[in-house]
């Protein structure tokens, strides 16, 4: 029962899904229908399915037969019209046709002149359109035409310009055809051809600069010594007015319009040619001479590429290299003033070219690089100049260097650099300066002391008297009160000295000019140098006269009058040097003159060589001595080589008239007494062994030779029998011998009032012992003759007395 319920139910839902199913089809579209028989298929009760559609497709079928019943007459009425239209339309057809026909034979030249104009149209469209896609790319191809012209001819810098113009403005247009991409790819080429290119100028410029650079610094120094002479006329006429160019005003304007630059300019990369001009014809400014395009023409491109800061360091690093050879003086600088002149116009020209740059660049060089190379290069140039300088030994190359360093630094300060150490330095060469200036005076003091005739100079007429004391300071009434002809006390050295002392002083004034120094320092520095050159090198040269071999005692009598009247000639120089500087002597650190002690000790030197010479004189003469000591005659003469002597010092003395009557005497004294002491060694020397009183006696008449020379007063000054007193050892111990008066010494001995005071127990028996000798061999039988015994014992008496004295004297 349960069984036929289900089964029941289950027929109606079936049914229910059928009928659903068959009202989907009825309304979808045939298209979709093929899900909604899957469903039916998909269940398992198709069959049942199919009997309900047929059921319902007769129903259908059933519904249309009715329709069609229902407008069948409409529908025959239908057929009848459209019968009659059939044939209607066969007669339009067959018109149409032959219509057609006719048209078609009538068009066939249209349609051909219509396809002809089709292709003309055609043909137009395409040339239209070729045209205007040539216009996009004619501009790209002038601008690279343009640019190829423009690195054919070196113009760089427009080039880069033109190069960003097409690569940003023109190639974009135009960037789907093949040879604009050809183009896109050579850009970075002709970039770096172009930043190649004018690196190369730049290096060129570069050598050029490093080649020329003395000529650049031979101008500007020109303009700097031409702006310092303006100046030195406007200081002396100041009523003339003058313009002086200032350091802007130095510097020539340069076109930086690159694009404009034709390309001849274009090609410069460095010194432009500038003849020689006239002396009356302005010099050129340093700048004028220098083309610095190639500089900015690479400055820009490397800015415009972004590689500036590589340019700037490429730059700076290569002017170092330049700086450090152009500071490398060569080895031979020394020798002539040109070497100099080369050495710092190199120096000149470098920085008045990196001075340019500065204040014509943004950036490229700034005031810390300058400063820094100018302090390497000051440093280099005063350490070539301290070696090279100190092997001048020409006071003129040395003043003339200096000459040259000042306008150097004058040159330099221009430009704003800082020269206070070069001025400094110069002080050292003064040094130098006045130790060559003392090298050349030295020997100007030579050839005049040698060629010196130390003779008084002898005037002949007013004019030659005036001539002399137009030389030298010179104030004698006595002597102008003569008259011609007439004699200067002093010989020509003096007035020559005079004046080669005043040339000295003009030669140490040159070397102060422009020096920035005061009134006061130059003073100071010329009274240094002078005291040098009179203390040193003229106190050398007179000493080495004095001193020479050959020097005779009429020369030294001369020096020693001509040193007195240069000691009287310094108070002129001081007023000399007081005059050429403006500085009166009173003021405070003035340096005094030195003369007077110098030619106070030339005199004393002259004195002691007059001395020693005379001396020698002596000496001499007394080498000719040839005493026969062993004579037994009594002679009555005086020896012939003391009789010359005594002539010669007469003859001597006589030339003392000018010196100072001190001198003069202490020449006479010196000479007596070294004649006195030189015969009293001649009397007791070693080699006489044995003497006789004859020769005693002979030796006792030379001596009174010289006490006659000494009684007649050879030199003026001396008291009565002061000179005598220079013999009186020889005369109280020949007066003992010959008198044989030693019982009057023997008891008088050792008394302030004894006869024989100055004679020596020792002298005594020295000579005792060689008479005693003598004796002994002469007489070797007189020993049998009383007389001649009592001799012998009487100097043996005496001999043994002597030795107690000495004994005594001693204890």
């Amino acid at each position: 029962m349960e069984r036929g319920k289900m089964a029941e139910a289950e027929s109606l839902e079936t049914a229910a899904e059928h009928e659903r199913i068959l009202r989907e089809i009825e309304s979808t579209d045939t298209a979709c229908i093929g899900p909604t028989l899957r469903s039916v298929y998909d269940g398992e009760e198709h069959g049942r399915f199919m009997e309900k559609l047929e059921t319902r497709i007769r129903n259908h079928d059933r519904e249309i037969e009715k329709m069609c019943n229902f407008h069948y007459q409409g529908f025959v009425d239908s057929i009848t019209e459209l019968l009659k239209v059939r044939g209607e339309a066969q007669k339009l057809k067959n018109q149409v046709t032959d219509t057609n026909r006719k048209l078609q034979h009538e068009g066939k030249e249209l349609v051909i002149a219509m396809e002809e104009l089709k292709q003309c149209r055609l043909q137009q469209r395409n040339i239209s359109a070729t045209v205007d896609k040539l216009m996009l790319c004619l501009p790209v191809l002038e601008m690279y035409s343009k640019l190829r012209d423009q690195m054919k001819t070196k113009r760089h810098y427009p080039a880069l310009k033109t190069l960003e113009h097409l690569e940003h403005t023109y190639l974009p247009q135009v960037s789907h055809y093949r040879f604009c991409k050809v183009m896109v790819d050579n850009i970075p080429k002709l970039r770096e051809e172009i930043k190649d290119v004018s690196m190369s100028d730049l290096k060129d410029f570069l050598e050029s600069i490093r080649k020329h650079s003395d000529k650049i610094g031979e101008t500007a120094m020109k303009q700097a010594q031409q702006q310092r002479n303006l100046d030195n006329i406007v200081l002396q006429q100041p009523r003339i007015g003058s313009k002086r160019k200032s350091k802007k005003d130095a510097y020539t304007i340069f076109d930086t319009e690159i694009e404009s630059t034709s390309p001849k300019s274009e090609q410069d990369s460095g010194i432009l040619d500038v003849e020689d001009e006239e002396d009356d014809e302005e010099v050129p400014g340093a700048q004028d001479l220098v083309d610095f395009s190639p500089v900015y023409r690479c400055l820009h491109i490397y800015s415009v590429l972004g590689a500036r800061e590589t340019f700037e360091n490429y730059y700076r690093k290569q002017r170092r290299k330049q700086a450090r050879l152009v500071l490398q003086p060569p080895s031979n600088m020394h020798e002539t003033l040109d070497g100099y002149r080369k050495y710092f116009n190199q120096i000149v020209g470098f920085f008045v070219v990196e001075d340019h740059i500065l204040h014509t660049t943004q950036g490229l060089v700034n005031r810390a690089y300058i400063d820094e190379l100018w302090e390497m290069a000051l440093s280099k140039t005063i350490a070539a100049l301290r070696t090279h300088s100190s092997y001048c030994s020409d006071p003129n190359l040395v003043l003339d260097l200096k000459n040259l360093i000042v306008l150097f630094a004058d040159t330099l300060q221009v430009y704003g650099f800082p020269v206070n150490q070069l001025f400094d330095m110069l002080l050292e060469i003064r040094d130098q300066y006045s130790e060559t200036l003392l090298k050349k005076w030295a020997g100007i003091f030579r050839n005049i002391l040698d060629s010196d005739n130390y003779s008084p100079i002898p005037v002949t007429s007013e004019e030659m008297y005036k001539k002399v004391v137009g030389q030298f300071p010179f104030q004698d009434t006595e002597l102008e009160k003569q008259p011609f002809p007439k004699k200067f006390p002093f010989s020509e050295f003096v007035p020559k000295v005079y004046n080669q002392i005043k040339e000295f002083i003009y030669a140490c004034l040159k070397f102060s000019e422009d020096l920035h120094l005061s009134s006061t320092e130059v003073d100071d520095m010329i009274r240094k140098s002078t005291n040098l050159l009179l203390t040193r090198t003229l106190s050398n040269s007179l000493q080495n006269v004095i001193k020479r071999k050959n020097i005779g005692l009429t020369e030294l009598v001369q020096i020693i009058i001509n040193t007195t009247h240069l000691e009287k000639s310094c108070k002129y120089l001081e007023e000399f040097i007081t005059n050429i500087t403006n500085v009166l002597p009173e003021t405070v650190h003035t340096t005094k003159l030195y003369g007077t002690t110098t030619f106070k000790d030339a005199r004393h030197a002259a004195e002691e060589e007059i001395y020693t010479n005379l001396n020698q004189k002596i000496d001499q003469f007394l080498q000719l001595a040839d005493y026969d000591w062993m004579t037994g005659d009594l002679g009555n003469k005086a020896s012939d080589y003391l009789v010359d002597l005594i002539a010669f010092l007469r003859s001597t003395f006589a030339v003392f008239t000018h010196l100072p009557g001190k001198v003069a005497q202490t020449a006479c004294m010196s000479a007596c007494k070294h004649l006195a002491t030189s015969l009293m060694q001649l009397l007791l020397e070693a080699e006489v062994r044995q003497l006789t009183l004859g020769a005693l006696q002979q030796f006792n008449l030379d001596v009174r030779e010289c006490e006659q020379f000494a009684r007649s007063g050879p030199v003026p000054g001396f008291q009565e029998d002061t000179l005598q007193l220079a013999f009186i050892d020889l005369r109280q111990l020949l007066d003992l011998f010959i008198q044989w008066d030693w019982s009057t010494y023997l008891a008088d001995y050792g008394q302030p009032n004894c006869k024989y005071l100055r004679v020596n127990p020792v002298t005594a028996l020295t000579l005792l012992e060689k008479m005693k000798d003598t004796s002994r061999k002469n007489n070797m039988f007189a020993q049998f003759r009383k007389n001649e015994r009592d001799k012998q014992k009487l100097i043996d008496t005496v001999a043994k007395q002597l030795r107690g004295l000495i004994t005594s004297h001693h204890s």
